[in-house]
């Protein structure tokens, strides 16, 4: 098993995760190498996606390398029955990076006991996204100045949110307050709560998204309502529109606080808020260029440098 695999954010330690974010703000200064001439990459991405794909796809590009791989998998042997064993070992032939996105969770730890090529998880199932984390990581840093001791909102789906589950395990460091705010059907899982409670991280939880919630927020983190991740759409229909972000329900808050999603967004954010200077989703989408490309180099073990400012603010 290759050590720089990224199945879970808990594969990096604290001094790693500040690390990457140093070299993060590096690459947004100097987004443009030839650091992998000669290296090619493969996009295995058996779910859809946008954002992480094509971010990862000019990651490898702005850094001289070369993308291989599909974005549908109804297009590639799996469709004939082929397993994912088979497959991650054939493309081990010809790549130096697998970078991987499939809907069953474990997927991409089960891809790094069946390959000494390096693994990262563009996303299990409702289980992790590191990479996205580190993104949000980098933009909560960027917009606070800071990552320690911040009271930190999250919303929606909170039961299949592979993004919020991968946030709140990082931010175990940090000394962090969360809320979560969901139904009672989409509730934070019982395991993220206990790892809340074993890392002495404070939060509290909330079925109404309340003025007093927004107001005493410095992250307000929405999500998605997950239509893939259900089995009984009627359950979906029933859940899907309670929690919704206008622009009016921000004419209170903290001159500090900063609307994160990890987008696609639906209905849960209206369009008004996007002129809001509060409103950060975009710039969010944005960094992720920047904290893909660290993780590759990372991925390669390939040394870059790391901007000056002190990541322990």
């Amino acid at each position: 098993m290759n050590r720089n695999n990224l199945v879970s954010i808990s594969d990096i330690s604290k001094d790693e995760i500040l690390q990457l974010l140093r070299q993060t703000q590096y690459f947004e200064q100097n987004p443009n190498h030839k650091i992998l001439d000669g290296r090619v990459v493969a996009t295995l991405f058996f779910e859809p996606s946008t954002r992480t794909r094509l971010s990862f796809e000019t990651a490898v590009n702005r850094l001289g390398g070369r993308v291989i791989g599909f974005s549908d998998a109804s297009t590639t042997s799996s469709s004939k029955g082929e397993t994912l064993k088979d497959t991650i070992k054939m493309v081990s032939n010809y790549v130096d990076l697998i970078i991987m996105r499939h809907y069953l969770e474990g997927a991409a730890r089960y891809a790094t006991e069946v390959t000494d090529t390096p693994i990262i998880n563009a996303g299990d199932g409702a289980n992790q996204h590191p990479s996205q984390t580190m993104l949000d990581l980098y933009s909560i840093y960027k917009t606070q100045g800071r990552l320690e001791n911040l009271n930190i909102t999250l919303v929606g789906d909170l039961k299949y949110g592979r993004t919020v589950h991968s946030l709140l395990m990082a931010m175990q460091y940090f000394s962090p307050t969360f809320r979560f705010v969901a139904c009672n059907e989409l509730q934070m899982p019982q395991e993220y709560k206990a790892f809340c409670d074993e890392k002495g991280i404070r939060y509290t939880e909330h079925t109404d998204f309340s003025e007093e919630v927004i107001n005493t927020s410095d992250i307000i983190y929405m999500t998605r309502v997950q239509r893939e991740r259900f089995t009984d759409i009627m359950e979906y229909e029933r859940v899907k529109n309670l929690y919704n972000l206008h622009n009016s329900m921000l004419d209170r808050s903290r001159d500090n606080l900063r609307i994160l999603h990890p987008l696609p967004r639906v209905t849960e954010i209206a369009l008004d808020v996007d002129d809001n200077p509060k409103a950060y989703y975009f710039q969010q989408a944005q960094n992720g260029l920047y904290a893909r490309q660290a993780l590759i180099c990372r991925a390669l073990g390939i040394e870059v440098p790391e901007a000056a400012n002190d990541m322990n603010a």
